[in-house]
């Protein structure tokens, strides 16, 4: 995703320091709307680059103060209180209206910066008076800073591709990482798929004085708000409206036109329940699948229509199937391997959702925030499709996985799902558009640490939010029933269809796709796809892209690959696209590695 680039280092020549930094931004500048530039100084180590979406929150770097001593890159959004820009024009500093000027100057006032930042973000701060470089990231981490600690220099880089073009050794997977990616469909703690690169841990603010790393710092630790002593049930309930209620405007301002990315689900609902734009004025959209109109369209069309804004529909379709292999790997590529082939669509919808508005509010994290959902799990692979020496790292990633969890759970939900597991698709989407989500305001997250012990107070709690912000929105149901008239017997016709659909799709047992390739005539998925999901990978790899599975798995590169055994690969492929088994999730991780290998490692 758009962000910066870069070396820290007085041991390599300046021509050779200068080339370098020109090779990693022109490796991470992949649409003709992104703007680019470097800045550097040679006396201080620092050879900084960027990209940016073109109009967007950090579109117009760098950031300099008045006297020139102090430059600031800062690469996505922040979102600060109401009336820092006037504080700080008060105090005598050159503060545009708009904008992130205001950064640097808050850079120079706050002794503990950037801790009073509130988004998501990375940069770095050359500060020549002090002699020091902090480069910096949010306390999510989700900002992704990749480095490598050479002998002559320090990379960093919003993506590894950047690393990997001047440092082409590290071209070698990582072995941890890829067991990890195996059980898990992402890498964890602060490890990559590739070997010798990291990714700095969220919080960070790491110090650099005479372009050496003196101090691996870190401005927060999720301790800090574990630490708060819980709220009655009451007090809870009011605190967490009125931080969701006060920083919610914020999520809605600047220079671009903001959409909404509507869903069947409460999160979205609450956000337009408590918006409440001038009608017409915020446009919303919903991503829906080629069978029918599922739950989160139907639902999505009510909402936008009670508050009186537009509405439309992107779906994905036969466009985006007869384009699948270069989506496939577009995504691989932009976001080096951190999603699988199922996420490739949502490349494709933002694109849509781009030519809508740049800038797209989610409900994402609502769910893993309020009511601490796990999002990903430690799965076992088909049994043999390994060699027997990746069982081992498979069984270490199931420890590290389960390590990880014991923690408190907004802790785990905040601070490691969401860096390790969310952060490849927030990544593709932010290739093409600004995603913000009002559940990740630093102000709210710090309050659901204070939730009384059961979840069931934030379950409760969603509705009632909604009630007290727009009593028609409380009215409807959602996606899967919760709500509205008749709640039991629709709740449980609608979960009855969801997990229906799960089953016949990914989740379909063997035993049960032995059974419906007899049935394979009448075409039953029609009866059950699209009532809820938008894509369908099983039926997809057995139709519309079984040339493509056979092509790239099939292929003697693949069935080559060190870790894998040629013949269950094979029996997987053949199986899937027979249509007798279900290899749907095996498939999107075969595909994924080898579109890695291919993209990443094989050319040094």
């Amino acid at each position: 995703m758009p962000g910066i680039v870069g070396l820290i280092t007085k041991s390599l020549p300046k021509a050779t320091a200068e080339r370098e930094l020109l090779e990693m931004v022109e490796s991470v500048r992949h649409e003709p709307f992104y703007s680019r530039g470097t800045w550097l100084d040679s006396t201080q180590g620092v050879y900084v680059g960027w990209v940016a979406r073109q109009g967007s929150f950090a579109d117009g770097m760098p950031l300099h103060n008045e006297h020139g001593d102090a430059t600031l890159v800062f690469a996505g959004e922040d979102f600060p209180e109401p009336g820092t820009v006037g504080t700080l024009q008060g105090r005598g500093h050159a503060v545009a209206p708009e904008g992130p000027s205001y950064l640097v100057h808050k850079y120079e006032e706050e002794a503990d910066f950037p801790k009073g930042l509130n988004g998501r973000f990375h940069g770095l701060a050359a500060d020549r008076r002090r002699g020091t470089v902090m480069l910096f990231n949010d306390r999510f981490g989700l900002q992704r800073i990749y480095y490598h600690e050479a002998k002559d220099a320090f990379y960093f880089a919003a993506e590894a591709k950047a690393i990997l073009k001047v440092q082409p050794q590290l071209r070698a997977m990582d072995q941890r990482g890829l067991g990890e990616f195996i059980v898990c469909g992402c890498v964890l703690e602060n490890r990559t798929l590739f070997q010798g690169i990291h990714v700095l841990p969220p919080g960070a603010a790491w110090l650099f004085r005479g372009a050496v790393l003196e101090k691996k710092s870190a401005y927060f630790e999720p301790r800090e708000w574990e630490q708060q002593e819980p709220l009655e049930p009451k007090a809870y309930h009011v605190h967490l409206r009125d931080a969701f209620v006060r920083n919610l405007p914020r999520y809605f301002n600047g220079r671009e036109r903001v959409a909404v990315s509507l869903t069947g689900g409460l999160d979205t609902r609450i956000i337009m329940a408590w918006r409440k734009a001038p009608p017409g004025s915020l446009p919303c959209y919903t991503f829906s699948s080629v069978y029918r109109d599922n739950q989160d369209v139907r639902l999505a069309r009510k909402v936008a229509g009670i508050c009186g804004q537009p509405h439309q529909v992107i779906t994905t379709g036969k466009e985006f199937l007869s384009r699948f292999s270069h989506y496939a790997e577009r995504s691989i590529y932009l976001t080096d391997a951190c999603v699988d082939l199922s996420r490739s669509p949502d490349l494709y919808v933002n694109e849509k959702a781009r030519q809508i508005a740049p800038v797209r509010i989610v409900g994402t994290y609502g769910s893993e925030m309020l009511l601490q959902a796990v999002m990903f799990k430690a799965v076992e692979p088909a049994r043999g499709l390994f060699q027997p020496d990746v069982l081992p790292l498979i069984d270490a990633a199931k420890v590290t996985y389960d390590t990880s969890r014991e923690v408190h759970p907004v802790t785990f939900a905040a601070f490691r799902q969401s860096p390790w597991h969310h952060y490849g698709v927030l990544g593709l989407e932010q290739t093409q558009v600004a995603v913000r989500s009002p559940y990740l305001d630093n102000d709210l997250v710090k309050t659901v640490y204070k939730a009384p012990g059961s979840i069931v107070i934030n379950e409760e709690g969603r509705l009632r939010l909604i009630r007290e912000g727009n009593s028609a929105l409380a009215s409807l149901r959602t996606d899967r029933g919760v709500g509205g008239r008749n709640s039991f017997f629709v709740h449980a016709c609608l979960e009855f269809l969801f997990k229906a659909e799960y089953a016949y799709d990914y989740g379909m047992p063997q035993w049960v796709a032995h059974i419906d390739h007899l049935f394979a005539p009448l075409h039953l998925e029609r009866l059950w796809l699209g009532r809820h999901k938008v894509f369908h990978f099983r039926v997809w790899y057995r139709d519309e892209l079984a040339s493509y599975v056979r092509e790239m798995l099939l292929d003697q590169r693949s069935l080559a690959r060190s870790y894998l055994a040629p013949e269950v690969v094979r029996a997987i492929v053949n199986g899937h696209l027979s249509g007798k088994r279900n290899y749907t999730t095996e498939i999107h991780r075969l595909i994924t590695l080898e579109l890695t290998h291919r993209l990443f490692l094989d050319s040094r």
